[in-house]
Parts: structure tokens; C-alpha cells; sequence
């Protein structure tokens, strides 16, 4: 007892971590943050507090790695220590790194989170041994998101060679996590007071295809390693579950009617990229947008209330006008609720870099310009439907002005909104209906 005493007033060594990229980035932050506070390191958010530095990085288009090459130069100006780990810290871009930032102490690819650990304990021992009397890590671990959502990561990497494309190369082929594993890590979540599982991965409907879909346990109950199956379990937890990143495959029917009787969000993120049958033949897209277009039409029939988001990319090496409006042409008929769209950037390593006849810059933002415009007014009247609807709502946010939350129809961060003006009396994480009052072109206003 009196050995944990005074190992309890030595100082802890301190760590600052800036975590940069898409939310699969942000579950392996997550996961060193947990390994760091289980080893009895402090985590600060300051440059001068920290004895090191970690930067995550993200290397999936050029403007994200400019920005973590730039986080790394000012990590290294303010602080001197850095460790870099992530997508960035592979191949060429690794190299970039060393020649740019010599300074850097250590630098480790994407979910290398053994190795980021190490880093830290070579260049900072940790003073203090953990001790799990005084030292109290949550059973879910470190969090970056607010207490009442969380992501939950079922692979990583990914068994497609889209062109435009370089995250097989970063992260490796798709590996399937265990399915006891996910759904013990989804009860831990939920019973720390999560009420929104938000389900990521490179491909989601690929989950389980390495393991042959290999029957798993959990809590003794065998269940097949397979989104269908995962999605039955999740279901059973009474929270919100929203599936993200989900290819258009035949089999993602399954799930349709879950959504259909509330076991789990309707809401599918699926990113079809492109609605050009050539374009996405030059993408290597696993999906015809006719096919596409035919599985949405069923997915509406099943399921009244679904909402579709999606991404795509203009500008592609070889786009011509008529294909771009052939995918102006989907979007009218897709009717999807929520859409982001890219200008395609030349990222090192992409096959597509390779395709001849590039789009010129004007080009691409004049496209990208009119498919926003029409994605704009398809979101504008979809919302002004909702008007007069009572929805239910997952409150974010609470300050004197009222609350803003979001509807089953919204991811947290990439979605829209929904305003309570003057209500009182809430708190994150609640769960309140509300009717819709007014709406503008991504956001609703409730009361």
C-alpha cells in the first residue's frame, strides 16, 4: 500500500496527440489514446505541457496530407518530440516525411498501434507504473467523441483496386474483426451510455468475406460473421445503430428489412462515386449505376423511410460532358437525401494518375459547382416534405439559446442539423420528439 502511494505522487509523463482523417483514423487514435492512459501516461492538449507529441495522419487525397504534413511542421516548431503514425506513414509518403521533418523520432503506418506505443515508452518512460486501483481507464476506453456516440470499427483495409484509390496500399486487404470482439466492444459502448453505434469500415458489406464468414460467439451465442448477422445483434442494444460506408451489393438487401421494423437507423451510406457506366468502369467500381438505381428503387419500396447518402467524384481522368451528365442524370432519379462530392485530386500512387485526358481545374470546379446546385435543391425540397412531421431527435448539443440534435436522416459532422430554438431542459444525449417547423436547404428547425 504504501509503495502505490508514493508511485501515485510521481508525476505522470505527458502526451499531446493530434488526430487527423476520416473516423476509422479517429478508432485507431482512440485505441493508442487507451493503451497510453492504461501504461499511466496523461494525455494534455497543449504543445507546451507535452513531453511528445503523436500526430495521426491522413494521406487519402493531397490537400489531407498537406494538411498532416503541416500539422507535423508546427508539432515539431512548438514542441520538438513528434511521433508520426497513420495513413502518411508508409512507402513514399513516409519517406516525404523523413526528408521534409528529419526531426521527426518515429514513424509507423496506419493501425500500427503496438509500435506508436513503443515510440512513446522509448522516448518517454513512463513514470508511473499503471495501477488499477487508482489509475481508472472507462471499460470502453478512450473516446474523441462526445460520450453519447461512438464508432465502432468492424475491418480494416480493403479487397478493391478502385483506381482513384490508394487505401489497399496504406491499410492492407480487408481483415475482418472478430464478431465477439465487435459485439463485446458495442456492450461495453452502450452500457458506458453510448446511444449511437455508428458501424465504419473501408467496405462494411464485405464484413466477414476473408473469414468465409466464420461463425463467432458472443456472450456464448453463436453468430456468423456477417454484416446481416451483425446488424441482428446490434439491433438488440435499443440505440440508434447507423451503417456507414456500404457497398451496393445484392446481399445488403438483407438488412433493408431491419431498417424496415426499426431494429436498427434507415440510413445506408453508400458511396457509388459516379453514375457513368464508363467512368466507373475507368474507377474499377464494384457496381453498375443501373444496378445501383434498380437496388435503390427496391430499398425505397421496402423501406418507405431510408435515407441514401452517398459520395462522388467529378473531374475523373477521362470525364466527358456527356458523362457527366449522365451523372447529373442519376442524381435527378437516385433522389438521394444526403450527397458530398469531390474534385478528383491526383493522389502519388493512384492507378488513375495513369488514365490519359485529365480534366482541367476550371473544368472540375465548374462541374463540381453545377452538381452541388442540383444536389442542393433535391436536399431543399426532400426537407421542406418534412415540415409539419413529428421526428425524433439525439440532442449534440445544449446552450441558453435551446438544443441542436439530429434525426435518424443525420450522420454526426457530415449530415445536417436539427434546431430547437429555446428549448430547455435537455441534455446530449437525450432522445426527444419534436415537430418540424421549418427547414432550408440541409438543416431543420423543431419545436
Amino acid at each position: 500500500m504504501a509503495e502505490r502511494n508514493s508511485m501515485a505522487d510521481t508525476p505522470s509523463q505527458k502526451v499531446g496527440f493530434i488526430s487527423l482523417g476520416c473516423p476509422k483514423a479517429l478508432v485507431d487514435s482512440e485505441r493508442i489514446l487507451t493503451q497510453l492512459k492504461l501504461d499511466g501516461y496523461e494525455i494534455v492538449p497543449s504543445y507546451e505541457d507535452a513531453e511528445v507529441v503523436v500526430v495521426n495522419t491522413c494521406g487519402f487525397i493531397d490537400s489531407a496530407k498537406q494538411e498532416s504534413l503541416d500539422a507535423i511542421g508546427e508539432a515539431i516548431q512548438e514542441n520538438g518530440r513528434v511521433i508520426v503514425t497513420g495513413c502518411m506513414g508508409k512507402g513514399d509518403d513516409a519517406a516525404a516525411i523523413r526528408e521534409l521533418h528529419p526531426k521527426v523520432l518515429s514513424v509507423t503506418g496506419p493501425a500500427a498501434y503496438e509500435e506508436v506505443v513503443t515510440a512513446v515508452h522509448d522516448w518517454v518512460p513512463p513514470t508511473v507504473r499503471h495501477d488499477p486501483y487508482t489509475d481508472l481507464v472507462p471499460p470502453q476506453g478512450v473516446k474523441l467523441t462526445p460520450r453519447h456516440y461512438a464508432y465502432l470499427k468492424i475491418s480494416e483495409g480493403c479487397n478493391h483496386r478502385c483506381t482513384f484509390c490508394i487505401i489497399p496500399d496504406m491499410r492492407g486487404d480487408l481483415v475482418s474483426r472478430p464478431i465477439g470482439d465487435v459485439m463485446e466492444e458495442a456492450e461495453r459502448l452502450v452500457r458506458a451510455g453510448v446511444r449511437e453505434l455508428l458501424v465504419i469500415s473501408q467496405d462494411t458489406s464485405a464484413y466477414g468475406v476473408d473469414m468465409k464468414y466464420r461463425t463467432g460467439f458472443w456472450n456464448g451465442r453463436p453468430l456468423k460473421t456477417r454484416m446481416q448477422e451483425l446488424c441482428e445483434a446490434l439491433g438488440e442494444f435499443g440505440v440508434w445503430v447507423r451503417l456507414h460506408y456500404v457497398y451496393p451489393y445484392p446481399h445488403v438487401d438483407n438488412v433493408i428489412p431491419l431498417m424496415a421494423a426499426g431494429r436498427i437507423l434507415p440510413y445506408l451510406d453508400v458511396p457509388f462515386q459516379h453514375g457513368s457506366p464508363e467512368v466507373l468502369r475507368r474507377m474499377k467500381r464494384p457496381a453498375a449505376a443501373e444496378k445501383s438505381l434498380e437496388r435503390i428503387a427496391a430499398w425505397r419500396r421496402d423501406c418507405p423511410d431510408i435515407t441514401l447518402r452517398s459520395t462522388f467524384i467529378v473531374g475523373f481522368p477521362g470525364e466527358t460532358e456527356a458523362d457527366f451528365e449522365t451523372l447529373l442524370d442519376f442524381l435527378r432519379e437516385a433522389q438521394l437525401d444526403r450527397v458530398g462530392c469531390f474534385q478528383y485530386s491526383p493522389v502519388r500512387g493512384a492507378r488513375a494518375n495513369d488514365l490519359p485526358d485529365h480534366v482541367p481545374d476550371a473544368l472540375k470546379q465548374e462541374r463540381w459547382d453545377r452538381f452541388m446546385a442540383l444536389q442542393q435543391e433535391i436536399s431543399a425540397a426532400k426537407l421542406q416534405h418534412k415540415v409539419g412531421s413529428t421526428i425524433e431527435i439525439l440532442i449534440d448539443e445544449v446552450d441558453a439559446e435551446g438544443a441542436v440534435g439530429r434525426s435518424s436522416a443525420d450522420a454526426p459532422e457530415i449530415d445536417g442539423k436539427v434546431y430547437l430554438d429555446g428549448v430547455q431542459g435537455l441534455t446530449a444525449g437525450d432522445f426527444v420528439e419534436a415537430q418540424v417547423l421549418s427547414a432550408d436547404d440541409y438543416d431543420l428547425w423543431a419545436g
